[in-house]
């Protein structure tokens, strides 16, 4: 039998409060849209819902495609194929261009490359869904800041210089590497890193809940966007999937029996970079690590690691999808939630909205408070 069932479970088996879960589920319900909610403990499913859509609908994961790309380059570190405090121009030599020669892979993963954007937002979304456009804007890039000195989140960056890198360490298309070496072996079939065609019936759009968000749902809801690869925002999954996924994590790189990270890979992922500075990008606090946004008490209200609680430890590790969903892992509670939903609202009440629903899993952990 699986470590992780296929149904949900009495959450008191695992010390769990269920009139606080029917909370939770009763305040995701109430949103609207199409939704999925999956929330394990100690790897039993106590949580496993849909809304509005069924459980194999495929939502577009966005931002959340971040910490697996992140450990495609500590799967590669593992094996010897990078060292992540070489360049990145020591396997991609034209990214050393306009005096990038210095920045690391593991400035990449701490969003500290000093390149957030390759030429600029606009083009940026504009070749998003083009490999070569995005690696060409990148080798020409203008450093905003020297390597490693501030954090600034890499909206797109982050993901093709990663992915570059390890395309050519491999000699492999990025989304094959990322399938065969993370999702196949774990039986994760329906984590798409670019929606395929027999898939797209499955896919949730996006709905924008304010003016500001319209452009993003007119660019997100386009199948080329969808189908593309994109190593930073192109993930498309289930909740349930992508619970398994850091369950893994939690189990130190194995599932079920089958390792595909070393514990050291993925405790070197979760180490922190960053404890609370102002994010260049974001213009919030953020905490951050080798890949993930990390938690931990945040009573800043602008501080965007919020998004995983205010309960949250400062172990909790994971990231947002959007505003409009988030996934993360509490090691210290063997607690995994996954949030996914089609409604995107305004940048602050989406924090707010994260925050509200992560601290509502936190509150039923009866046991630990």
């Amino acid at each position: 039998m699986s470590e992780i069932q296929e149904r949900e479970h009495s959450p008191e088996e695992v010390g769990m409060d269920a009139s606080a879960l029917k909370r939770l589920t009763d305040v995701v319900a109430a949103r609207g849209g199409a939704a999925q909610l999956c929330v394990l403990r100690g790897g039993t499913v106590v949580v496993d819902r849909a809304f509005g859509c069924s459980r194999d609908s495929l939502f577009l994961l966005h931002a959340a495609t971040k910490p697996v790309t992140g450990l495609t380059a500590h799967l590669l570190a593992e094996r010897g194929l990078i060292d992540l405090d070489k360049p990145v121009a020591e396997y991609w030599p034209r990214f050393a261009q306009h005096g990038k020669d210095e920045v690391t892979v593991r400035h990449v993963l701490q969003h500290r490359a000093g390149v957030p954007v390759g030429r600029g937002m606009v083009r940026t979304m504009r070749t998003a869904g083009d490999w070569a456009r995005s690696v060409r804007d990148l080798e020409e890039s203008r450093p905003r800041s020297p390597g490693g000195a501030v954090p600034a989140y890499h909206f797109m960056s982050f993901g093709f210089i990663l992915g570059e890198v390890a395309r050519r360490v491999t000699g492999r298309p990025f989304r094959d590497f990322m399938t065969s070496e993370l999702f196949s072996p774990l039986g994760l079939d329906d984590l798409h890193l670019g929606l395929p065609d027999e898939a797209w019936g499955r896919h949730v759009p996006t709905k924008a809940d304010h003016p500001s968000e319209l452009l993003g749902q007119w660019v997100s809801n386009g199948r080329r966007y969808r189908q593309a690869v994109m190593p930073s925002a192109g993930l498309s999954g289930t909740a349930a999937q992508l619970a398994r996924f850091y369950q893994m994590l939690l189990r130190g790189g194995e599932l079920d029996g089958v390792r595909v990270l070393s514990a050291e890979s993925v405790r070197e992922s979760r180490k922190p970079s960053s404890d609370g500075e102002v994010d260049r990008s974001l213009k919030r606090p953020v905490r951050w690590s080798h890949g993930f946004m990390l938690g931990g008490p945040g009573d800043e209200p602008r501080h965007l690691s919020n998004v995983m609680g205010r309960r949250s430890a400062g172990d909790t590790f994971g990231h947002p999808v959007t505003t409009s969903g988030v996934a993360w892992a509490d090691p210290s509670r063997d607690l995994v939630f996954v949030y996914l939903s089609s409604v995107q609202p305004k940048f602050g009440v989406g924090v707010d909205r994260l925050r509200e629903v992560s601290d509502l899993a936190f509150a039923a952990c009866a046991d630990r408070g």
